[in-house]
């Protein structure tokens, strides 16, 4: 079966396109990107081919999600594979990363193909399994990445229990680079964050909460920089939040440092002072940040210091949420909200439409070191189309994922995937 897309805005960030056209998709890739393929079809071919006219919307490569939290195995009441691959091709990804932090941990090559294993029976999306980056996550020993990598792992990371220990971290490095593996650090001092559970600052004196210092995040982003930069290799920041981070990055890439990052919505969209409300689901790590905080992340997009939006998708259930503020999870889930709260960017300024898909596609898949976020013949049909004025209101009831942690229930959205999809098949569709 073939697909045509016709009619449509084509936007791809990898080569500078922005044109409307059509796609022409043959045995899940991509064979034809022009003006009115529809007339260069015969008349059986017509017939054999699902032709949507798609005037008014984007085409986009898949988006990629870096960073999110399937939570199997080990915690499927939560969240599984499958959940969780619907959830993403809902929210317009054709493919997602997983962290390691599962039990058992994925630090061995069993758990990174069981993964991989899970996600082909469900057959919705390319899911990425991130090996960690020691054993268990302990921080005390390396995990095989030679073997985690022959089984499927795309790169691996701390991400939920930092590596405290500075040999290690370096070690891990270099490791890593001879593998032409990315390396993902979760940037927490653990003796400054300490037990805090929101942004340190004017609204958790008022709340009465400890608060967790924005130089907990930064002394760990100058920690990896500085080794980055004395072993030569790559380091990828995972959700910056505060504007000391911002900074660090942005001149370290001044310095030819071999550093990216990512940040994830709630950080551009949500404020400390949202917590007020002492509602759980705003319970993140790393905290929501202050207004100046959430302007710095904006303008790091804006300048290119950060590179990528990930959701940080992480479900719970709500046991571990309907609890005093203390003792709740942090966390919250993002797989089905994150395009529509990236596309404010475009509204405000913030982005063009082409370099939010290049956060969310190409520069994603350029961090990861996959052949995807791209629209270019003989490429693999990954896709995403999307309407950027499609309003909708948030029903958490009413999402895919397991869990409904979301603190933008009810929330007026504006712009929505309609289509996804994965080498040439349709996984989600909602066009009229």
């Amino acid at each position: 079966m073939k697909i045509l897309l016709e009619n449509g805005r084509i936007i791809d960030p990898s080569q500078t396109m922005d044109a409307t056209g059509d796609i022409l998709i043959e045995d899940g890739k991509i064979s034809k990107i022009g003006p009115r393929l529809k007339s260069t079809l015969s008349v059986a071919a017509n017939r054999d081919t699902d032709i949507f006219d798609l005037s008014g919307m984007v085409i986009t490569p898949g988006l990629i999600d870096m960073h999110t939290h399937l939570r199997d195995p080990g915690f499927e009441y939560k969240e599984t594979i499958a959940s969780g691959s619907a959830a993403a091709a809902a929210g317009g990804f054709t493919a997602i990363a997983c962290m390691a932090n599962t039990n058992p941990c994925n630090d061995n090559r069993s758990v990174t193909e069981y993964i991989l294993n899970q996600a082909q029976l469900c057959g919705l999306v390319r899911v990425h399994p991130v090996g960690a980056i020691s054993v268990g996550l302990k921080g005390t020993a390396l995990a095989e990445y030679g073997d985690m990598k022959e089984g499927g792992a795309v790169a691996v990371s701390d991400d939920g229990k930092p590596v405290m220990n500075s040999h290690l971290m370096r070690v891990a490095l270099e490791y890593a680079d001879s593998l032409n593996l990315p390396v993902i650090a979760h940037s927490e001092d653990l003796n400054l964050s300490g037990n805090g559970v929101m942004n340190e600052g004017l609204f958790s004196t008022e709340l009465g909460l400890t608060g967790i210092p924005s130089i907990a995040e930064e002394t760990m982003i100058a920690r990896d920089i500085l080794l980055a930069e004395y072993t030569h290799t790559a380091i990828h920041i995972a959700h910056v939040s505060t504007k000391g981070a911002a900074d660090l990055i942005r001149r370290a890439k001044k310095r030819g440092i071999r550093v990216t990052a990512e940040t994830a919505p709630h950080y551009f969209t949500l404020y400390d002072e949202s917590l007020r409300t002492f509602d759980t689901c705003f319970k993140v790590n790393p905290p929501l940040r202050s207004r100046e905080d959430v302007q710095a992340i904006k303008d790091a997009l804006h300048d290119g210091t950060i590179d990528a939006i990930a959701s940080d998708h992480a479900p719970h259930a709500m046991t571990e949420k309907d609890l005093e503020f203390e003792y709740a999870l942090p966390g919250m889930i993002g797989l089905e909200t994150s395009l529509s709260l990236s596309l404010r960017l475009v509204e405000e300024g913030v982005l063009s439409l082409s370099q939010l898909i290049e956060k969310m596609s190409t520069n994603p898949a350029r961090i990861l070191r996959i052949p995807f976020g791209r629209l270019t013949t003989g490429a693999i049909a990954d896709i995403t189309i999307l309407d950027t004025m499609h309003s909708w209101v948030v029903d958490k009831k009413q999402f895919f994922s397991k869990s409904r942690n979301c603190p933008y229930d009810g929330w007026q959205m504006t712009g929505k995937a309609m289509m996804t999809i994965v080498e040439g098949r349709v996984r989600y569709n909602i066009l009229p």
